[in-house]
This record gives C-alpha cells, sequence and structure tokens, in this order.
C-alpha cells in the first residue's frame, strides 16, 4: 500500500479541531483509513465508517488531542482479542482433528503473539492506514510491534460488530495458514511459556514472571538457573545454558504443577524466542524469523 498524500499535514491538526462520528468520514486526518478498507475491499459509508476510524485511532492521537466525542482502540482491542482466538482455535480444531488440547494451545499461544500478529498486520497494510499522536508518529510507532497487534486486533473487532464474519473467516485462514504450517513442523507448539501465559491469562492469573536465581559456572559455558511465578507464588525451577532455555523449563514444571499434560520428550526449540510476553514491545518491527 503507498504512502498517503495527507500525512504530513494530518499531523497539523489543531488541539481544538472538533471530532466527532459525524465529521471523522469527510476528515483528511483519516484518508489512510479509507484507503485502506477500499484496497481491502471492505464496504463502509457515512454511518459504520467512525467504527473502522476508531479501530486504527491510537491513544497517543487521543491523548495529544484530546477529541471530546472520540476514542481510541483500546475498548475494541478487547473484543478483537476474543474474536481472534475463536477463529483460530476453530481452524485448528478442524485442521489437526488428532491433535490433544495441549497442542493445539500451544500452536494457538504463537499465531496470537504480538509477533505474529504485527506480521498479519504489515500484510494488510494496516502501518499505513494507522492514526497516531505526532510524537508517536515521529518516534516509528506504525511499526512498532504491540502497536501493529492491538490495531489489528481492533481492526478484526470492528469488522464483528459490522457484521462482516464471512470475511473475517476468509481473511485470518488465509493469514495463518502458512504460520501455522511453520510453527507445527518447527515444534514451536512446544513453547511452554505461551501455553503457560494463555493458561494464567485466561484463569484470570496475570502474565507469569520469570526471576534469575543465579548464575552458574565458568563464562564460556554458564548455566541459569531461572523460577517463574503466577500471582506471586513459585510454581517451577529451570535450568539451561540460556535465559531463555531456563524459562523454558521453569514453564514446562509450572504448566505440570496446573496439572497440564507436557510430553516429557518434547524439545526446546530455538524457534521459542518469539515475543510472547503479553504484547508489551515498542521495539520496532524486526521480521523476526520461526
Amino acid at each position: 500500500m503507498s504512502a498517503k498524500p495527507y500525512r504530513d499535514r494530518r499531523h497539523q491538526r489543531s488541539a481544538q479541531s472538533s471530532i466527532t462520528s459525524e465529521t471523522v468520514y469527510d476528515d483528511p486526518y483519516w484518508f489512510g483509513v479509507r484507503q485502506f478498507l477500499d484496497e481491502l475491499g471492505v464496504s463502509y459509508d457515512s454511518y459504520t465508517f467512525p467504527l473502522y476510524a476508531q479501530a486504527l485511532t491510537h491513544s497517543s492521537f487521543t491523548y495529544e488531542f484530546k477529541p471530546k466525542d472520540w476514542d481510541n482502540y483500546e475498548r475494541l482491542e478487547f473484543l478483537g482479542d476474543a474474536v481472534l482466538k475463536l477463529v483460530v482455535s476453530e481452524y485448528l480444531f478442524e485442521r489437526f482433528p488428532h491433535y490433544r488440547e495441549g497442542d493445539m494451545t500451544k500452536i494457538r499461544a504463537v499465531i496470537v503473539s504480538d509477533a505474529v500478529l504485527s506480521k498479519f498486520a504489515l500484510q494488510l497494510g494496516i502501518e499505513q492506514a494507522m492514526v497516531l499522536g505526532p510524537s508517536e508518529a515521529r518516534s516509528g510507532g506504525a511499526h512498532k510491534v504491540s502497536n501493529l497487534a492491538c490495531a489489528f486486533e481492533a481492526f478484526l473487532a470492528a469488522l464483528h460488530l459490522q457484521g462482516q464474519t464471512t470475511f473475517i473467516v476468509d481473511m485470518l485462514c488465509d493469514l495463518i495458514a502458512d504460520e501455522v504450517t511453520k510453527i507445527d513442523l518447527s515444534k514451536t507448539k512446544s513453547n511452554f511459556k505461551a501455553a503457560l501465559q494463555e493458561l494464567t491469562q485466561a484463569q484470570g492469573l496475570g502474565l507469569p514472571e520469570y526471576d534469575t536465581l543465579r548464575e552458574e559456572g565458568p563464562p564460556h559455558n554458564r548455566t541459569f538457573i531461572v523460577q517463574v511465578l503466577v500471582d506471586g507464588e513459585v510454581i517451577g525451577e529451570g535450568n539451561g545454558k540460556t535465559k531463555k532455555e531456563a524459562q523454558q523449563q521453569a514453564a514446562k514444571l509450572a504448566l505440570k504443577c496446573l496439572n497440564v499434560p507436557v510430553d516429557d520428550d518434547e524439545e526446546d526449540e530455538a524457534a521459542m524466542d518469539i515475543d510472547i510476553d503479553g504484547g508489551v514491545s515498542d521495539e520496532p518491527y524486526d521480521d523476526r524469523p520461526f
């Protein structure tokens, strides 16, 4: 998707400018959203457009301009996360009829991670349509992993609220098919950290916390000992030649402690370096390989 001619002028908006669902349709600040929807083939009009525009409005915009009658994508992101997981879950359920719950959960945890969602967002061209505050735009906010992932989920929510179920399913299945194959073949489904995170969040226990207890051995042959805490309680301890390997082992033991079936012969692959820690990365997208 090509850059929009309005991008530079959009950031000269006055903080006193009125922004409402009635005025946003013809506002050049959201020209990129209209172009984005047109290229995807999403129909809209002056009544439905504001929801799509909100789905691509970053919190930096509402923070810097403080519009009285306009919101950012954060509430929509909450709904979009549920829509995403439902579609991905059904896809995995139908594609892998012989996989156990644990196998499908591990694949889904990687698919819905910020690292992967940001790739999907870039494939759609969301970075060209995102509406950012001037400061966030200057810092490369349109290419930050967390911003891309959040906008992607919010866009799914907007489609869902407009009754675009078939469009959502078709789009997501096209996006995730190859990624699911890579994850399955590379054994990234053995990402114990991802599985533990999904489990604790589903149970309302928050994100797991990993603490490095100590390092043993000479500098050229270090062993790291790491413990994982859930809701403030230590439930697993692991060791490895890298901190990430130790964290994976700690998460594996934690899953056993929480009565989640884990295969003892599953390998901990290097592909587990994917950032699945709750979507908090502020680094620009770097096309991390699987």
